[in-house]
Formats: C-alpha cells, sequence, structure tokens
C-alpha cells in the first residue's frame, strides 16, 4: 500500500510569519492537529496543537489577560514550530510510515513529491484506515487464525487448500513473534463458497503441522463507542 493511495491531499497551511494566536485559531476552527508551516512557498517546518500549548503562558503567570493576548499576538509561528519536520515520499509504503510513526512516536507525518514539494499529510487514521482496507474485515470476511510449520512452502499448502475450495481471499498476514517457536502464525480472511466454512476448515487441519488458533467472523454492528 502506498502512501499516496491513503494521504489527505487537502491541505490547510500558515505562513512562517503567522501569529501564533491565527494559527492556533485555524487549527480550532478546523478540528485540526497540526499544520504545515510555508516561507516563500516552500516547507518550512510544522506546528503542533502541542506547540502551542507549549509556547502558551502558565495559567500561573502574573500576566493579565491582555498582556497574554498581546504576546500571542506579537509570537510568529516560526518561534516556536518545528524546523525540520518528519517527512515521507508519497510513494513510500504506508507500512513504512507506521514504523516511522511508531519510533519516533508522532501521529502525522507530511508527505512531499520526488521535488520535495508537500502534496499531503498522513496521520495515524489514515495509516489504520489502510490497514483494515487490506485485511478486509470491513465486507464480513471470515477470519481463520493458525500456527504453521515455518519451513517454506507452508503458505503455499494453504493457498492449494483455498483454490481448491473456491474460497475468495482478501488478506493473508504472517507474523513470527506470537507463534511458538518454529512456528509462524497465518491470519487468513477469505469469502467461503457459498459460505460453507466447515469443509475447508477440515482440509485445513489435515495440513501437517497446522493448528487452527481461532475462527470466525467480527461483529461490527455493536461497535463500542465513546461517550
Amino acid at each position: 500500500m502506498l502512501i499516496k493511495d491513503w494521504m489527505a491531499t487537502t491541505i490547510l497551511t500558515v505562513d512562517a510569519n503567522t501569529s501564533v494566536m491565527r494559527a492556533g485559531r485555524t487549527m480550532k476552527d478546523n478540528a485540526i492537529r497540526r499544520l504545515p508551516v510555508v516561507s516563500q512557498g516552500k516547507l518550512a517546518g510544522i506546528i503542533t496543537d502541542r506547540d502551542l500549548k507549549e509556547a502558551s503562558p502558565s495559567s500561573k503567570t502574573e500576566m493579565d489577560m491582555h498582556e497574554m493576548y498581546y504576546l500571542l499576538s506579537e509570537m510568529k509561528v516560526q518561534d516556536v514550530m518545528t524546523d525540520d519536520p518528519i517527512c515521507l515520499n508519497q510513494n513510500d509504503t504506508l507500512e513504512k510510515a507506521a514504523v516511522v510513526m511508531l519510533s519516533e512516536k508522532i501521529s502525522g507525518l507530511l508527505i512531499v513529491d520526488t521535488e520535495d514539494n508537500l502534496v499531503g499529510l498522513l496521520s495515524e487514521s489514515d495509516v489504520l484506515r489502510g490497514f483494515i482496507h487490506a485485511t478486509g474485515i470491513q465486507d464480513g470476511a471470515f477470519q481463520i487464525v493458525m500456527d504453521m510449520s515455518d519451513a517454506g512452502g507452508s503458505v503455499s499448502r494453504l493457498i492449494d487448500v483455498l483454490r481448491q475450495n473456491r474460497a475468495r481471499v482478501l488478506s493473508i498476514l504472517t507474523s513470527f513473534d506470537d507463534a511458538p517457536a518454529g512456528s509462524k502464525r497465518v491470519s487468513v480472511r477469505i469469502m467461503p463458497y457459498n459460505g460453507e466454512i466447515d469443509e475447508l476448515t477440515t482440509e485445513l487441519q489435515k495440513l501437517d503441522d497446522c493448528t487452527i488458533v481461532s475462527q470466525g467472523i467480527d461483529d461490527l454492528k455493536n461497535l463500542p463507542k465513546k461517550h
């Protein structure tokens, strides 16, 4: 999956000489947490809601309200922005973006083209949307999680069984950290032929060194919601 297929391409920016107060108002009015900063048409940095909070005078300060507003109106975005933001290219993968976000503990990335022009923004939500789409969970797919031998060809044999049973494969994911030693955990989401699953799982259990850990369809009708 490529970043360019999931990033937001409608981008609000702020000039480096804009006041911190106006930048904060722009974020609030548009319900966003970060703004790319430009100077003379070129990407110069990024300012986040955290930057604004750190730049704002503490509630314990002895300044009166007028002094606080004056300070924020005089303070420029370039004074508090991050001037060397982390960027990725639009042709990088969504998986790479997830690794960068996790390792750097950030929730968004600026996306550029081959000439370093700003072309998009990628958020945690965009990465999650891509992951959800890739798994096929939203399509009501049946999931089977198995522990299989780490030997070469095991997944090929799994695919053969799925093909023989005319199952439509939506995704296959493999991992090792959550599997027993010498095994890999394989999660496959399928649309069974005519909705029949029992015969398929029986055939899968016949595979050498294959243990079905779980199977079923995720219930997406009554998802928990925040209050």
